[in-house]
């Protein structure tokens, strides 16, 4: 209160500017503080969000299926031709390529956005995919499952609970030909390189057949 001036009008005029300007400042300041920290908590859950719904889609992917074989078989088209038949080549092969698309897909993104222990479990089955050994996801499913359920505020699946092993979603019986169909469609037009775009978008948001690779 020594440093205010009441003396005269003109000097209680002055320090009432002077404490006006003060507060404005103040509360300019502290407005801009509030904006940038909401900002950087939306950009934040946005990143959360979209790492959930990636690693949503993976799990999904890894662990659509309860019954069958629930394995990924790393062979390719050129490797099954040596060692079976023309029937088994034209109902299986496909499939099982899509399948193990789908799988390696589903790794790559849980490589960048899982946790330690679910990239550690990602590698390990990347590896064995590389080296041609057919890989069960069953492990790696689980983590997901409970990572997802503790970010969702969802309770734990209790233990009694008898929950089979999971293994990768198997794709539709119409995918190849729908592929197929699509992909000589877009290149009639001209248009491969957008179809092949809009396709992987639509893996990405839709778990079953995930994300966005080739053979």
């Amino acid at each position: 209160m020594r440093g205010l001036d009441f003396s005269s009008w003109q000097a209680v005029f002055s320090t009432l500017i002077g404490l006006l300007i003060v507060t404005l400042v103040g509360v300019g300041i502290r407005l801009l503080v509030m904006q940038t920290l909401q900002q950087r908590r939306e950009r934040e859950n946005r990143q959360i969000n979209e790492r959930l719904r990636t690693l949503m889609a993976a799990y999904k992917t890894l662990g659509g299926s309860f019954t069958g074989d629930l394995g990924v078989d790393p062979k390719h088209l050129r490797e099954l031709r040596g060692t079976a038949g023309a029937e088994t080549l034209a109902e299986g092969s496909d499939r099982t390529r899509r399948i193990r698309d789908a799988v390696e897909a589903a790794l790559s993104d849980i490589l960048l956005l899982g946790t330690d222990e679910q990239v550690q479990l990602a590698a390990h089955a990347a590896q064995e995919l590389a080296q041609g050994r057919p890989v069960h996801t069953a492990e790696l499913v689980v983590s997901l499952r409970d990572f997802i359920r503790q970010a969702l505020d969802l309770a734990p699946i209790p233990r009694g609970l008898a929950i089979p092993r999971q293994g990768p979603a198997r794709p539709g019986p119409g995918a190849a030909k729908g592929g197929k169909d699509g992909g000589d469609k877009a290149g009639g037009k001209g248009g491969g390189g957008g179809g092949g775009m809009g396709a992987g978008m639509g893996l990405g948001l839709h778990g079953d057949d995930h994300d966005n690779h080739g053979a």
